[in-house]
């Protein structure tokens, strides 16, 4: 190879790093800046309170919560959520995905219903829905069952004193249909719901 020709081989690979490099950068930019911040903007104008989290703020402004992430409601007079294995701390989503075997579910689910008959004495655990002694696959699922927030009802009636007739008609006005009208199951928002009974509860 004579001089000439390894100073076109050396000019051609410097050519070809800086054009990598360049189409790096580029793709970095459009990808890693300009993609991100033009679909946060769009989400801004179009959905801002789902871009922003979903998050339920109470009369004087401040954050309750969101209402796509359940919470631990651990006085007896308001309704109660699914189990949540990780206490639903959002940064750990998920679950132990226990088989239905392990020793430790069985010992969850066994105390989760010896719970249930100690607080809810009026309601047998025949009809205790299945999804109230379950973890959801996140953890974190803010919704029971229209079913799950009745067999509640004479609890909390008890505690309360509101009339069970005005707890059902609650639960009625805060469960959502299905999506689009075919997918998914009827539910009901347990934050939402007991954002609308604590109203209830001080009148």
């Amino acid at each position: 190879m004579n001089q000439s020709e390894q100073h076109v081989q050396e000019a051609f690979r410097g050519s070809y790093w800086f054009s990598i490099i360049r189409l790096s950068l580029l793709f970095i930019l459009l990808c890693g800046v300009v993609y991100p911040l033009v679909c946060t903007g769009i989400a801004q104008v179009l959905m801002p309170g789902q871009a922003n989290g979903s998050l339920i703020k109470g009369s004087n402004g401040e954050i309750i919560g969101s209402e796509l992430i359940g919470q631990n409601f651990t006085d007896r007079q308001f309704f109660q959520g699914r189990v949540s294995s990780i206490e639903y701390k959002a940064e750990a989503s998920g679950s132990n995905n226990y088989g239905p075997s392990n020793p430790d579910l069985l010992k969850r689910t066994a105390e989760t219903i010896e719970a249930w008959k100690t607080d809810n004495p009026f309601v047998p655990v025949s009809r205790l829905p299945i999804d109230l002694i379950t973890n959801s696959a996140s953890g974190l699922d803010p919704h029971i069952t229209p079913e799950s927030a009745n067999v509640q009802i004479p609890r909390i009636s008890k505690l309360t004193g509101l009339p069970a007739s005005q707890l059902e008609k609650l639960v009625q006005e805060h469960t959502e249909g299905r999506d689009l009208g075919i997918f998914g199951e009827p539910r009901v928002n347990v934050l939402k719901l007991n954002i609308a009974l604590r109203e209830l509860i001080q009148k």
